[in-house]
Parts: C-alpha cells; sequence; structure tokens
C-alpha cells in the first residue's frame, strides 16, 4: 500500500487531532467525502494496545459484533496471562470454549502465540515497519488474512494509510455513499481507496462511521 495522489503527508496516528487533519486533508482530495463526513459525525480515534493482546483482540473481532467481541476477550483475559504467548499454548480447548472462542480462531491465536513465542513474528517491528513489510509478516502466520493484518496495523500501530478494502461494512458504506447499484468487490473498493492516500486509515473510521451512521447498527469492523 503505498501512497497515491495526495502531496499531504501523514504521520502516525495517535490522537484526536490527527484524525482531524487527516479528514480535511481527504476532503480536500475528494471533495465528495465532505457529504460522507456530515452523515457520519465524529469519527472515533479507535487505538488500541498492540503487541500479542492487541492481535488477539482483532482475531476475536472477525465476524462477530463488538459487544461479542469484547464479552469473548473478557473472558480470556479472565483465563490467563494474554500476553504471555506460552499462556495461549499451554491453554486447552476447554478453556477456549469456556471463553466462546471458535475453532478456527484458537487455531489462528496459537499459531500466533507461537510465531511471537519463537521470535518469527516481533510486533514491535511489525509496528514500525513500511506497510508492505508489515504486512507481509503479519499473513506470513498460518490464519491471520489481510483483514486482521490491516486492522492490526490501523488500530494496534497507528498507520495512516490502510483501507481493509475486504471488509463488508466498508464496502456496503462505499456502495451506499457512492451511489453504486451494487457493493464493490474487495479489489474494486482497494482501487477506489487509492485515491484517498496517504490518509485511508481516516478513510476507513470515516466509512465504518458513515455505516454506522446509515444502518444504526455498530460501526465495528467485520470481515
Amino acid at each position: 500500500m503505498r501512497p497515491h495522489g495526495s502531496p499531504d503527508k501523514a504521520g502516525i496516528i495517535r490522537t484526536e487531532a490527527d484524525i482531524a487533519a487527516g479528514l480535511s486533508a481527504l476532503v480536500r482530495i475528494d471533495p465528495r467525502l465532505e457529504a460522507v463526513a456530515a452523515t457520519a459525525g465524529p469519527l472515533p480515534l479507535r487505538r488500541d494496545p498492540g503487541g500479542l493482546p492487541g492481535l488477539a483482540r482483532i482475531i476475536v473481532a472477525q465476524q462477530v459484533s463488538r459487544a461479542s467481541a469484547a464479552a469473548i476477550f473478557a473472558r480470556l483475559e479472565a483465563e490467563f496471562d494474554i500476553a504471555d504467548p506460552q499462556a495461549f499454548l499451554s491453554a486447552d480447548d476447554a478453556v477456549y470454549r469456556r471463553a466462546g472462542l471458535s475453532r478456527p480462531k484458537q487455531r489462528t491465536v496459537r499459531a500466533v502465540a507461537k510465531a511471537v513465542d519463537r521470535g518469527d513474528l516481533d510486533l514491535a517491528r511489525v509496528e514500525v515497519a513500511p506497510v508492505d513489510t508489515a504486512l507481509a509478516e503479519l499473513v506470513g502466520v498460518s490464519g491471520v488474512g489481510p483483514w486482521t493484518a490491516e486492522c492490526y496495523l490501523l488500530f494496534c500501530a497507528g498507520h495512516p494509510d490502510v483501507f481493509p478494502s475486504g471488509d463488508l461494512a466498508l464496502r456496503v458504506a462505499l456502495a451506499h455513499a457512492f451511489h453504486h447499484d451494487a457493493r464493490p468487490s474487495a479489489r474494486q473498493a482497494a482501487s477506489l481507496a487509492l485515491a484517498w492516500a496517504p490518509h485511508r486509515s481516516v478513510a476507513a473510521r470515516l466509512f465504518w462511521a458513515y455505516y454506522a451512521a446509515i444502518t444504526r447498527r455498530e460501526a465495528a469492523p467485520a470481515a
């Protein structure tokens, strides 16, 4: 994901002021987004702690509501130290079942914990690496797909130019905002988002908020 189109520089997103600056830049790049922003309302910062707990939280959140994800993650935290990769590896299936984690997600969090424990996945390094490099390292772990990797960089690392184009809510929002008869494919959504570089992470927040406004549903990302 390399910047295209905009001469504006974008730094790591740390504060609400960074979101506001990114949104102003987006409206300059694409004036259509002013109407989208008016409907979306205030954009949340949504920065989460990184490391193993942060990546595990995103895995848990796949394809469930934000409330369900929070409940599952809270049960995991009650079972063991989520910052310790060995704790993930030593927990048996019953522990994960009590927490409400599906078998595919169990396999993924264990694969991530194993990679972190072995040093094959260095999340501190990932968070400061160029986006393409970071994505490649993350998706190199079994079970970690592009959506999970992109959301980790967006929410935990604060990368400014990530747009999870496979996200269903984002694609629904794009179709509605631009009056498309059908929601775009992931490839088409990625192509649309190219124009918003290097502020695609704020664009993603904008369209999640827009989705919440038009559907009255949670603005949680969903693969």
